[in-house]
């Protein structure tokens, strides 16, 4: 819990008691939110958790992935690590899921021909995706939703999707960095019980298609910040590079910054002008040297050409929307 000493009961805590949410302070921090100066929304501490785990692995160990909800000082509520889909959209069929003791050795022990068409246009071309996200991802096209992740958090796992459209089309991906410390952006992890995660998506589809900085990549939830001064924006990018991305054993008074998702936001007629490009990273920051799910289908991720993409920070930026226009 956070220390409430010498703390007065504003008109904004008793917003956030009537919200459900446990007012925030600003003890132990290094600035204030009056210091902030950007669009986003800031939120301080942990959030109130209103899902324990939306996962259960069957088959070994992973790690809790839990949905909350945590207030601002104006009252406005904000769901972490993200809104989702996660228990009601269909699942991408998995290339490899040890949860679910899936776990070929190459693209060669999948049954292609069984896995199911999602049909946007039926006299479009029917098109393969491979797909590896950190953590998680549901893949839009055309604005449907086509397939959601299998697994929000970890054990890192891989999927394959199949969709039926016609050209030009819209790919839109909505990447979360899941968190254990709800409305906080960490886990415990590395000898940390507050330590960042960090992000990844790659993807590659059987018309030629793959993920690079051509992508477009806009943030929407950025955490831990422990200095709101570092937060700038530039250009239509939210940038947080001057933030710190250590690890702490105290770590639960650190900001959160949040933005409103537009409603429409995966639709082909979306204004997308203002979102940055996409950042590259190459498998090694990304850490995927030693995971299966990734290794064993490497000819298809950047086998095929594909990059892992995100926006400018991997590691604090954990709600990431992505687009791209395939023509």
């Amino acid at each position: 819990m956070l220390s409430n000493k010498n703390q007065i009961i504003t008109l904004a805590s008793l917003i956030l008691l009537t919200a459900g949410c446990t007012p925030t302070t600003e003890s132990g921090s290094s600035s204030r939110i009056s210091d902030y100066r950007g669009s986003a929304s800031i939120t301080q501490g942990l959030a109130k958790t209103l899902e324990s785990n939306l996962f259960t692995c069957e088959n070994g160990r992973s790690r809790v992935a839990g949905v909350g909800e945590i207030a601002d000082s104006q009252g406005k509520v904000w769901t972490v690590p993200a809104d989702n889909h996660f228990t009601t959209a269909p699942k991408a069929v998995d290339l490899y899921e040890e949860c679910a003791n899936i776990t070929p050795q190459s693209i060669a022990d999948i049954d292609q021909a069984s896995i199911p068409v999602a049909v946007i246009d039926a006299d479009g071309e029917e098109i393969t995706g491979y797909i590896f996200a950190d953590n998680y991802f549901e893949l839009y096209i055309n604005g449907t939703l086509v397939a959601v992740d299998t697994v929000p958090f970890t054990p890192f796992n891989s999927s394959i999707v199949k969709f039926k459209v016609s050209k030009p089309y819209t790919i839109a991906v909505k990447v979360i960095d899941w968190e254990e410390n709800l409305g906080l952006g960490t886990e415990d992890n590395r000898g940390k019980a507050y330590h960042p995660g960090d992000g990844g998506f790659i993807a590659s589809f059987s018309d030629g298609t793959v993920t690079g900085s051509d992508w477009q990549a806009q943030t929407f939830y950025t955490s831990p910040i422990y200095d709101l001064t570092c937060l700038s924006e530039v250009d239509g990018q939210r940038l947080s590079e001057t933030c710190t991305t250590e690890g702490t054993d105290d770590g639960g008074n650190a900001y959160a910054a949040h933005w409103q998702t537009p409603n429409n936001w995966m639709n082909p007629d979306f204004d997308s002008t203002s979102w940055p490009q996409a950042s590259q990273y190459s498998e090694d920051e990304i850490g995927v040297n030693n995971k299966k799910s990734y290794m064993n289908f490497i000819d298809k991720f950047s086998g095929a050409g594909a990059s892992f993409i995100w926006s400018t920070n991997v590691v604090l930026d954990n709600e990431v929307l992505l687009r791209y226009e395939v023509k």
